[in-house]
């Protein structure tokens, strides 16, 4: 088969096609559970992998927090202000050390937090650990290749299944997700 054959150029466009449906799925999926998210919880996905995280430990220094989620501190004060507006987290100052500011989360977060499914990225996270080693490094590389084409290598992005940035409000995350992005999308 040559380079120009016809059969083999249609082969190459069926085959991108699928590839840019399953990459759309992802997406779709993305948006669709962080739409889910704010309009049953009013909260984000990061807000919730925050609160999830200060449940677990706390109280937690803010520099602390934001490595164990993964995001930079200042997305994360960011987001420790939107939750201490909704009166999810208090934030003290350490009495022995004064420039560290010490998060927890309150009675409302937890009970927030009893009725929330689980986040995306541990429904995926779990399915990912039961698959054997060879098959969890060749969707790796597949997925950095992906990332390489699409020249978004110099992107930042934390193990957060979100859409919009991270440090967005529940507003402006249904304002994003009523875009013409997102217009596909089933009735709510």
């Amino acid at each position: 088969m040559s380079l120009h054959d016809p059969q083999q150029s249609a082969d190459k466009a069926h085959t991108t096609k699928h590839v840019m449906v399953a990459l759309r799925r992802i997406i779709r999926a993305i948006d669709l559970h962080s739409r889910k998210l704010v309009q049953r919880f009013g909260l984000t996905g990061p807000q919730l992998v925050v609160l999830k995280e200060l449940i677990e430990e706390s109280p937690q220094p803010v520099n602390q927090l934001a490595r164990s989620v993964n995001l930079s501190q200042a997305t994360v004060t960011g987001i420790l202000d939107r939750l201490e507006r909704k009166q999810m987290v208090t934030r003290v100052r350490d009495e022995r050390d004064k420039r560290k500011v010490m998060v927890s989360p309150t009675t409302g977060a937890e009970e927030a937090l009893s009725g929330a499914p689980p986040l995306l990225q541990e429904h995926f996270t779990e399915a990912f650990l039961h698959l054997p080693d060879w098959e969890q490094t060749q969707i790796l590389s597949s997925l950095q290749r992906i990332v390489s084409l699409m020249e978004a290598g110099d992107v930042e992005a934390g193990p957060i299944l979100t859409t919009g940035p991270l440090d967005v409000t529940p507003e402006r995350t249904e304002a994003f997700l009523e875009t013409e992005s997102v217009t596909n999308l089933p009735p709510k």
